[in-house]
């Protein structure tokens, strides 16, 4: 599982030291992670063997030709690296990746469960602070649709 929140230099190589905590988390198949554009933001998403048979088992549940399918094989399968750990346990990141996502200089390492996510420390700021206020904003109304709920069933548990 990948957890917390760092900040990496990007060399002049295009690498970081990926956290020991996260490279232990996807020992495996190889010494190393795969890494692809994120479909829900300006990032990359990146992750072990699980996360990849994650992705490859939602692409295989659709039809061959599906328009869904092959966006997704585009987009993640045609997007990916397999990017391994050198002896410092850092990774190279390829010069198309960095492009997309505006990686230059510091970059933040995100986890997030099952993945995590490398951003530029800019977009990174600010995608926190509108994701904290839609978390604040759901957990509100996760919660009030809870106490409704409370409400009704002790309703309907009086009334029989």
């Amino acid at each position: 599982m990948f957890l917390s929140t760092f900040e990496k230099q990007l060399d002049s190589k295009r690498r970081i030291v990926v956290p020991q905590e996260f490279r232990a988390a996807v020992s495996g198949m190889f010494d190393g992670i795969f890494c692809f554009p994120s479909i829900e933001a300006d990032c990359l998403e990146a992750g072990g063997k699980a996360l990849f048979d994650r992705y490859m088992g939602v692409i295989e549940e659709m039809p061959f030709g599906d328009p869904l399918r092959s966006a997704l094989e585009t987009s993640v399968l045609g997007g990916m690296a397999k990017l391994s750990f050198d002896t410092a346990g850092r990774i190279t990141f390829p010069d198309q990746l960095c492009e997309m996502c505006g990686l230059t200089d510091w970059v933040t390492v995100v986890g997030m469960g099952e993945r995590f996510q490398i951003w530029s420390r800019e977009a990174f700021q600010a995608h926190r602070a509108v994701q904290r206020d839609l978390a604040r904003e759901g957990l509100a109304a996760l919660r009030a649709q809870q106490r409704a709920a409370q409400i009704a069933a002790g309703k309907l548990g009086g009334a029989s």
